[in-house]
């Protein structure tokens, strides 16, 4: 019964854990699935605000430059913004300047032909992402072109779809390793010679860095042509290297170097200097003139230190090329997105930790309520600095109520408020299990005793094998395991009687022996997980860690989609500026009362202009009297200007259709904007006057 019973709970245990386990890596696999397969192909973080010529206008003369204005700073070269003809020919030169602020342009060849023409333009803002996009002007008028309006797949595609791959795991590799590191040298200084904790920061560390490398090398295709085959490319590597975003990745690498250094240290010496304390070798005395304890505190204050610099420099590597780098107040946001990151990291890195330490760690092991407490109040400590800084962030991405609301960025960051929220609400509760967890004097000793029953019989079957003389099994040894069967004892028996009777059998002692170490340590083993599993608080803080990492899964990929979306203060002002340049008025319809100052010279001038938009539009002049009759005035004219673009005046003559109806077709409005339209009328030879009235058009 013995050799049945360990066995089968130790495997009821270890399925459970796998379990749960699968049970989280599927919900990682599906959230992950779900935010890319809803993911656009290119995420613009910098927004085309406005250009010259405008999208959609009709201008009179060829423009010699077009001039592109983003609402941040962008990152070109020489062909990021090109300009064809309606046959798809190149008319620029090539050459892109810096026009100052976040304008730049490129000047256009000489002697370009009416129709329409086609910009495209292909940059990366200031935040690392790659933005393209396309637009048209006319010259003359509008015609037809052979050039397709379809945006480039820049970001895209396979290689998009790895670079994000590649940003999750960066992200969760982060975290594991500053938060496991920190749980262990804040909370639980054993936990650096437990192995699955061991396994769990150097994993961490092992993602981070092949990811860092992947990000490297799938840079300039992600950026620039989307295609598999440039991955390897050492040219586009090369250009990688000397932008932000490619010095901020080598950094993290060299970084890493010196995190793999720390990591040696802390399992390495720092575990074997912890082992040796736990293990009773040391009592913190003196010896040979050396203070033991004094010696570990410096040790550990040493590894802190130094941990703390190298997470900080690898959350600086994030804030230095992404958001944090870019918009209004930089100065102060990439130190709080430093914080904000190492925040996330000893809250969810530490909490994955914890969940490894209650469930993988050996029963031996265990951790107890005191490094759960230190958690917990390290816990609270990172959501409040989260809160804060997460406050800040938001007023800065968002900028205001519309925005949090009527953006992607705005949705993101509402579930991601939810998912915390959700997340201290599961800690609360593991907190009420935290402050129960206790182990009793009895329970602890009768664990201790299983586990020394445990050695004693393997240090008594050692010892046959090396005096081949009989040697009774301890008491102790045969009295903690009388919880399982008489099978057990028996065979204890047997192992003994069989050593005093057959002293030169060497074989079946060293069979019997082995069998008899094997039962011995697992019944000690199931005895102990027994009476530590009855521990109601125990098992309610399990469940409630392991419902925090599950949310914790969501959480990072929401938060890993939320730095890779435009901001919804830059979206909602690309949408403004887009609106203004395109919107549609409908028929204008203006009355402009005049006075020429002569005999019979009163009455009123009603304009139309229809569709009052950008390009080609049809105006209609009404003349009346001040009765309402037609009025027939020798002669109408209009004139346009835009004064906030130093446009115009642009005149225009209508001819004479009927009495007191003047009409003129294909009046060209170049630009969207609050237009000044001048009326003037004249009544006789010598009178006549001018009226104005402004009116948004386009």
């Amino acid at each position: 019964m013995t050799q049945t019973i360990a066995p089968r709970a130790a495997a009821t245990t270890t399925g459970g854990v796998a379990f749960r386990v699968r049970v989280l890596l599927l919900l990682l696999l599906a959230v992950i699935g779900a935010v890319l397969a809803g993911a656009a192909p290119a995420s613009a973080h910098a927004a085309l605000t406005g250009s010259d010529p405008q999208q959609g206008a009709v201008v009179s003369r060829a423009p010699t430059q077009v001039s592109l204005t983003f609402s941040e700073k962008v990152a070109m070269s020489d062909g990021s913004v090109r300009v064809l003809d309606p046959k798809g020919k190149r008319v620029d030169t090539g050459k892109t300047t810096d026009l100052g602020g976040t304008t730049y342009g490129v000047k256009l060849h000489s002697g370009l032909p009416d129709g329409t023409f086609t910009v495209t333009y292909q940059v990366v803002s200031a935040d690392s992402h790659p933005v393209s996009g396309a637009f048209t002007f006319s010259v003359g008028a509008p015609s037809q072109t052979s050039v397709a309006l379809s945006d480039p797949a820049v970001g895209g595609g396979v290689v998009g779809a790895l670079y994000g791959i590649g940003r999750y795991v960066s992200y969760a590799g982060f975290i594991l390793l500053v938060g496991g590191a920190a749980f262990v040298l804040a909370c639980w200084q054993r936990g650096a010679g437990v192995r699955p904790v061991q396994r769990l920061v150097v994993s961490g560390w092992l993602a981070l860095t092949g990811a860092t490398l992947a990000l490297l090398l799938l840079r300039g295709s992600y950026v620039g042509s989307g295609k598999v085959g440039d991955i390897f490319d050492l040219t586009l590597l090369g250009q990688v290297l000397q932008t932000k975003s490619g010095a901020a990745l080598v950094s993290r690498l060299l970084l890493l170097a010196a995190g793999a250094l720390f990591i040696a240290v802390l399992f390495g010496a720092y575990a074997r200097r912890d082992e040796a304390d736990a293990s009773g070798k040391d009592d913190g005395s003196d010896k040979g003139g050396v203070d033991v304890d004094a010696e570990k505190r410096d040790l550990t204050f040493g590894l802190a230190i130094g941990g703390a610099v190298v997470a900080a420099g690898l959350a600086a590597s994030w804030a230095m090329a992404e958001h944090a780098s870019t918009g209004i107040q930089a100065g102060l946001a990439m130190p709080v997105d430093v914080l904000h990151l190492l925040a996330v990291a000893v809250w969810l890195g530490g909490l994955s930790t914890l969940l490894v330490a209650l469930f993988r760690a050996p029963a031996e092991t265990q951790i107890d309520a005191v490094a759960v407490r230190r958690f917990s109040r390290l816990a609270f400590g990172s959501v409040t600095v989260l809160a804060a800084t997460g406050i800040y962030q938001s007023w800065r991405q968002v900028g205001s109520w519309s925005a949090l609301t009527g953006t992607w960025y705005g949705q993101l960051l509402l579930i991601k408020i939810g998912l915390v929220a959700v997340l201290v609400g599961i800690a609360w509760i593991s907190r009420r299990w935290t402050a129960q967890l206790s182990e009793a004097p009895r329970t602890k000793a009768m664990a201790t005793a299983g586990a020394k029953a445990g050695r004693t019989a393997g240090a008594t079957a050692l010892a046959e094998l090396r005096t081949k003389q009989p040697t009774k099994v301890p008491a102790n040894s045969r009295d903690s395991s009388s919880e399982g069967s008489d099978s057990t004892d028996s065979d204890s028996r047997d192992a003994n009687s069989g050593g005093s009777n057959s002293a030169g059998s060497n074989s079946g002692n060293s069979r019997r022996a082995a069998q008899l170490a094997r039962q011995q340590a697992a019944v000690a083993t199931a005895r102990q997980k027994r009476l530590r599993d009855a521990d109601p608080a125990r098992a309610g803080l399990r469940r409630s860690v392991l419902a925090e990492a599950g949310v914790a899964v969501v959480l990072l990929a929401v938060t890993t989609v939320l730095t890779s979306t435009e901001p919804g203060r830059t979206e909602e002002a690309a949408q403004q500026a887009t609106s203004s340049s395109s919107q549609r008025s409908g028929p204008l319809s203006l009355k402009l009362p005049f006075d020429t100052g002569g005999q019979d010279g009163k009455g009123t001038a009603e304009v139309t202009l229809d569709p009052a938009r950008v390009g080609g539009n049809e105006m209609h002049v009404f003349v009346e009297r001040p009765n309402g009759k037609a009025f027939d005035v020798l002669e109408v004219k209009v004139a346009f200007t835009l004064a906030a673009k130093k446009i115009g005046p642009l005149p225009v003559t209508p001819d004479r259709i009927a009495t007191g109806h003047w009409s003129a077709i294909g009046v060209q409005i170049p630009m969207a904007g609050d237009w000044e339209i001048a009326v003037t009328v004249r009544t006789s030879d010598i009178d006549q006057t001018t009226v104005t009235k402004n009116a948004k058009i386009g």
